[in-house]
C-alpha cells in the first residue's frame, strides 16, 4: 500500500487489523428486535443471545467471540499526529476484539477527502468527525442512520434519559430522517468567551467577579474604557480567530447571526414561529455599530479582523493587550505563555445583550459519525448491526466514552474514593497537570476528537480545571437557556436553489459587516445601500423560501 505524506494532501490508508479479517457479508445469527430497548440492560438474551456471536447493551461491553476489522477514517490533528502504536487502539480491541482498518487524512484536508470518497462510492464503513452531512444526503452513498438507531442502547438510553428528542430535529433532512451519529452531551459547554488580564481590570477600578453577572455589552465597554485609562495602552483588546468568535457569542446577545455562526443569516422568531433575515435589520445595525465604537474608541485593535491567532496571542503574552477571545483550553495554555509576572488570567461569562443574557452554547449536539452504505452493502443486515452495537459501546456507552476520553484505568488514570478519575500525575492533558512530561492525546492517542465526544456531565465535568468547573457554573448561574432555531429540511432541489442565492449574499454581508466595524463604510449615510443590495442579492427570497420550507415541514417537527 502506497504511503503518501500528509503534504500531498492524499489519503494515507493504515491497516490497524491484528492480523485478521472479519466483516465478512455471512450472516450470522437472527435479526435483533426493532424494540428501541432492544438489548436493553442486561443485554442479549435467550434465543438471541444463544444466535449472536458477540455480546451488547447497556451495562455491558460490546465484544465479539471472533476478531472483527470494521474500516474508518481517521482525521489525523497535527497536534497530535497519529501513531500506530497509541495505547488507544490495543485497548479498544483488548476490550471488543475489534480493530480498524484506517484511512489517515490530514486534518486540514480531512472535508475535501471525506467528500471524494463519499461520492465516489469507495468511503470507509464508519466516518466519524463530522460536523455537516447535509450535502451527502442526495448521493445516497450515506446510511439513513435514525432508521438504525433502535439497535443502539446506549445511545437510545441518552436520547431518552437526556431528553434529546428536540436536539435531534436540528438534524432532521426533508425526508424525516437524519444521517448522522451526534455527540450527546447531557449539558451545554461553556464555548468561548473573553479571557482579560484580571489584575489590569482590578487595577484600574473594575470590580470583575462582582459585575460579570449582570454586565452587558455596553457594561463591558465601560470597563475597558477604565483599562484603557489607566494603562495608557494603545488598543485594549486585539482578538484571535480573526474575530469569528467575538462576533458569534456577541450576535446571539444582539439577535443577529456573525463570525463563526454567520450561516444563512435566518433567525428563528419561537412567538411568531417564523424566520427573518436578521442582517438587515436594526438589531444588526446596533450590532455594527458596537463593535465600530470600540474601533473609533481605541478599544479594539482593527487588525483583530486581518492578523494571524499567533500575532494576537504575542500582544497579549507581552502585555500589550489586555482582552482576547478563546475558550478554556486556550485558557490553559496562554497561562504557560505569559510574559508578564504575576499575570493574573481570568475568563469572564459572555456579557448579554439586547436580548437578554443568554447562554451561548445552546445544542447539546457535537459532530458525530456518518455511516457509508458500504457497510450496510457489504456486511448485510445482521453483521451491520453488530457494527452498530460496537460504534453504540464505543461512541455511546459511560464505559466506551470513558476509555477514549481517559484510557486505561490504573495505566493513565485512576479513581478516588468517590469514583472521581485522576489523571495520572505524570500524564498532562486540557490544562491538567500541566508540568507532567507526558501528554494523554500525543503519547497514548486518548482524548482525541475522532472519539472523545459526548457523555453525561459528570464525563463532561471529569476533564475540567477547577477553573473551567468554575467557569461553566457562572454560566448556568448568571445566563438564561434559549431555544433551538428548528432545521430547514430543504429537498435537495430546494438546497441547490437556496444555497445558489446564500452564498453570494452572505458573502457581501460578510464583507460590509468588516467594513462597517472598521469604518470603511459609514454605517449611517450607508445603510440604505447596504440593505437594498442586501435585498439585490436575494435575502427576502431566501427567507421567504425557508419560511415556505418550514411551514410544510412544521409538523414532522413538532412545531
Amino acid at each position: 500500500m502506497n504511503r503518501m505524506t500528509k503534504a500531498t494532501g492524499v489519503i494515507l490508508a493504515v491497516s490497524m487489523a491484528a492480523g485478521l479479517t472479519a466483516c465478512s457479508g455471512n450472516d450470522n445469527g437472527n435479526n435483533a428486535s426493532s424494540s428501541p430497548s432492544a438489548g436493553a440492560s442486561a443485554g442479549a438474551s435467550g434465543t438471541e443471545a444463544a444466535a449472536l456471536d458477540y455480546t451488547f447493551g447497556e451495562g455491558q461491553t460490546f465484544h465479539a467471540n471472533s476478531p472483527v476489522t470494521y474500516s474508518m477514517m481517521f482525521s489525523d490533528n497535527e497536534g497530535y499526529p497519529y501513531k500506530k502504536d497509541w495505547r488507544l487502539w490495543s485497548a479498544i480491541t483488548e476490550k471488543t476484539n475489534v480493530s480498524f482498518d484506517l484511512t489517515v487524512v490530514a486534518r486540514a484536508e480531512y472535508e475535501n477527502q471525506k467528500s471524494l470518497l463519499v461520492n465516489s462510492g469507495d468511503a470507509p464503513f464508519i466516518i466519524p468527525k463530522t460536523y455537516e452531512e447535509s450535502a451527502y444526503v442526495a448521493g445516497g452513498q450515506i446510511v439513513p442512520i435514525s432508521d438504525w438507531v433502535q439497535y443502539m442502547p446506549n445511545y437510545m438510553k441518552a436520547v431518552k434519559e437526556w431528553n434529546m428528542e428536540d436536539d435531534l430535529k436540528i438534524k432532521m433532512q426533508a425526508d424525516g430522517k437524519y444521517y448522522v451519529l451526534p455527540g450527546l452531551w447531557e449539558v451545554a459547554g461553556g464555548g468561548y468567551s473573553f479571557i482579560i488580564r484580571k489584575d489590569v481590570f482590578e487595577a484600574a477600578g473594575v470590580d470583575v467577579t462582582g459585575q460579570e453577572g449582570n454586565w452587558t455589552y455596553e457594561d463591558f465597554y465601560e470597563a475597558m474604557k477604565k483599562v484603557k485609562a489607566h494603562t495608557g495602552a494603545k488598543y485594549v483588546m486585539s482578538d484571535r480567530f480573526k474575530g469569528d468568535a467575538t462576533l458569534n457569542i456577541a450576535a446571539v446577545q444582539y439577535g443577529v447571526t456573525g463570525g463563526w455562526g454567520l450561516s444563512n443569516g435566518l433567525v428563528f422568531d419561537h412567538d411568531k414561529q417564523e424566520f427573518s433575515f436578521a442582517e438587515t435589520t436594526d438589531n444588526f445595525k446596533v450590532y455594527v455599530t458596537y463593535f465600530n465604537k470600540l474601533i473609533k474608541d481605541g478599544i479594539l485593535d482593527p487588525e483583530s479582523f486581518t492578523q494571524d491567532d499567533d500575532t494576537a496571542q504575542a500582544k497579549f503574552f507581552k502585555g500589550d493587550t489586555f482582552v482576547i477571545n478563546g475558550n478554556y483550553q486556550n485558557l490553559a495554555d496562554m497561562k504557560a505563555k505569559m510574559q508578564v509576572p504575576n499575570a493574573d488570567l481570568y475568563m469572564i461569562v459572555q456579557p448579554g445583550g439586547p436580548k437578554g443574557k443568554l447562554q451561548i452554547e445552546a445544542s447539546r449536539l457535537e459532530n458525530g459519525v456518518m455511516i457509508s452504505q458500504n457497510a450496510l452493502k457489504k456486511l448485510g443486515k445482521d453483521k451491520f448491526i453488530e457494527m452498530l452495537r460496537f460504534v453504540d459501546w464505543l461512541w455511546y456507552s459511560d464505559e466506551g466514552q470513558t476509555l477514549s476520553l481517559w484510557g486505561v484505568e490504573g495505566e493513565t488514570y485512576t479513581k478516588d474514593a468517590s469514583g472521581a478519575i485522576k489523571l495520572n500525575p505524570d500524564i498532562t492533558y486540557n490544562g491538567l497537570n500541566p508540568t507532567a512530561t507526558k501528554k494523554l492525546n500525543v503519547d497514548y492517542g486518548f482524548g482525541g476528537g475522532v472519539f472523545a465526544y459526548g457523555g453525561s456531565k459528570a464525563l463532561k465535568m471529569s476533564k475540567m480545571t477547577d477553573g473551567e468547573k468554575d467557569y461553566n457554573d457562572r454560566i448556568l448561574k448568571y445566563r438564561e437557556p434559549r431555544k433551538l432555531n428548528p432545521p430547514i429540511m430543504a429537498t435537495p432541489d430546494e438546497s441547490e436553489e437556496m444555497n445558489l442565492i446564500s452564498k453570494p449574499l452572505m458573502d457581501y454581508v460578510k464583507t460590509m459587516t468588516l467594513k462597517f466595524i472598521t469604518g470603511q463604510e459609514n454605517i449611517e449615510s450607508g445603510w440604505s445601500n447596504y440593505v437594498a443590495q442586501a435585498e439585490a442579492n436575494g435575502s427576502t427570497r431566501y427567507t421567504k423560501m425557508a419560511n415556505d420550507i418550514f411551514a410544510k415541514t412544521k409538523s414532522t417537527l413538532g412545531y
